[in-house]
């Protein structure tokens, strides 16, 4: 660098007097040497700012990208005279995701990038793109250097963005041998959904139930609400899920079901004695499960229910403010939801969504249970079921102010669904129908979907607490493993 910023006496131009390219060569040099002691000065301040973090949580909304989070802003805003708290945090990343092979990137390699710092092909889990090559995600840092470590998400412990923090597996559809990676882990706290195929006698490298596997390494599993609550700190590692799949909607969840914010909750209170503290990655996964339906409603309500979730982390952190670090991210954008919609203009009505009551998923499942046992079902039969569970009332209905009231195109369109979803002599197939009913919803509410898959559109991250700063202005997704992996050491 010294080298680089030196002027010689003899590159001035002649036409200068002695004394003046004297004085030039000198202030130079001093400027050169100026250059290099704030250079210096710089990477010394940047090296002393990435400092270890007692308390490390990481929230992955997957599929929850600028247009998720400013639909659920909105309609807290207008609903509840507040907005997220994830959108609130005063560090600020716009953060773009692209995998090893692909510009739009599905959960396998991006959790393998937000993990382990690293980019890797589409479908790929903890290594590299030639499918074996080993990498270390933040999660397996943090243990090795004494810290517990919790992983939590709302749908199965072994889908993609979870895994990329325990596995290594050049495919995702190893549901199996990811459940095995799990238990060789050794990590101290698993909640949410449970695992898939946990008992594949038909994988290649079956050496029994992944549950019993689980056990016989020292952890404590439960299995139900009532196994949940009796769990307390000091019982060891422990394997908590609240469904045999993914935990339940939070439009479809009972009351006495247990949700995203209860894990993590249970997660700190088993976690936070350690003495070097912990890593927490907490997802909500199935924001990304209704960004494919295209379904608005429950989109929202798992934004938020991810967001009750992160407030429970803000309470512990108001508790140890100068030893909590909160980082909240996403893992892609799915569905390309557009914050406006052709039939409402310039308007938005995004408080509508509030009078859907059921996923579709469950409005799928409401209707197909009419048809239980080869009943025919009119149309007439289902009007009332639609009503009931998305808001949406017909003109022989009771009217009501508000946008929710159907016109005779709608009715034509939900009815010509219905026809579709019980044909004659065919199974019942609610979807279509269920499908039909979320898009009028959306439409009434002013929002569009442009896919069902994933976009290539960035997220954006946030970030409070300590070593905070290390998430603003703009950044690729490994640079959050990449600042993270030095803020657990």
């Amino acid at each position: 660098m010294i080298d680089y910023m030196y002027v010689s006496f003899d590159q001035f131009p002649t036409k200068l007097s002695v004394i003046e390219r004297c004085l030039m060569s000198c202030c130079l040099r001093r400027l050169s040497l100026l250059f290099v002691f704030v250079f210096l000065s710089v990477l010394t301040a940047a090296a002393e700012e990435i400092r270890p973090v007692k308390y490390v949580f990481l929230f992955i909304g997957d599929g929850m990208s600028i247009p998720q989070r400013m639909m659920a802003e909105e309609y807290l805003q207008k609903m509840k005279q507040r907005g997220l708290h994830i959108n609130a945090m005063p560090h600020q990343a716009l953060t773009t995701t692209r995998a090893a092979n692909s510009f739009i990137t599905d959960s396998a390699a991006s959790g393998t990038a937000i993990a382990c710092g690293e980019k890797t092909n589409n479908g790929f889990l903890g290594v590299g793109p030639d499918g074996t090559t080993r990498f270390e995600s933040v999660a397996e840092v943090a243990r090795d250097y004494g810290r517990k470590v919790g992983i939590i998400t709302s749908v199965t412990l072994n889908h993609a963005t979870p895994a990329a923090f325990y596995a290594h597996n050049g495919s995702r559809g190893n549901a199996y041998d990811i459940g095995v990676d799990f238990v060789a882990s050794g990590f101290d706290y698993f909640g949410g959904g449970g695992f898939s195929g946990h008992d594949d006698t038909k994988a290649k490298n079956y050496r029994g139930d992944i549950y019993e596997l689980a056990q016989k390494a020292g952890y404590t599993f439960s299995r139900t609400p009532e196994e949940f609550r009796e769990i307390k700190p000091g019982v060891g590692k422990v394997l908590a899920i609240g469904a045999e799949g993914a935990l339940p909607y939070a439009l479809d969840t009972p009351p006495e079901g247990l949700r995203l914010a209860d894990f993590t909750r249970q997660g700190i209170e088993l976690l936070e004695d350690g003495p070097k503290g912990f890593f927490m990655m907490v997802e909500g996964g199935a924001i990304d499960w209704m960004c494919h339906a295209n379904d608005a409603a429950t989109t929202l309500g798992e934004i938020i229910e991810f967001d009750n979730a992160v407030a429970v982390a803000l309470d512990f952190a108001a508790k140890h403010p100068e030893e909590t670090l909160i980082v909240v991210t996403g893992d892609h954008e799915t569905g390309g939801l557009t914050l406006g919609f052709a039939g409402t203009g310039y308007t938005s009505f995004i408080e509508l969504l509030s009078n859907q009551k059921a996923s579709s998923e469950g409005m799928m499942k409401a209707f197909q249970q009419l048809a239980e046992g080869d009943k025919t079902v009119s149309f007439e039969e289902i009007k009332p079921l639609i009503t009931e569970k998305s808001g949406l009332i017909f003109a022989d209905g009771e009217r009501k102010k508000g946008g929710m009231n159907l016109t005779e195109a709608e009715e034509k369109e939900l009815e010509t669904a219905f026809e579709k979803s019980f044909e004659k002599d065919k199974p019942a197939d609610g979807s279509i129908l269920a499908r039909a009913v979320v898009r009028l919803v959306n439409g009434k509410a002013g929002l569009g979907w442009t896919s069902n898959a994933h976009t290539a559109l960035p997220v954006s991250t946030t970030a409070l607490g300590p070593g905070a700063e290390q998430f603003s202005n703009a950044m690729d997704n490994t640079d959050i493993a990449k600042r993270l992996k030095q803020l657990v050491r």
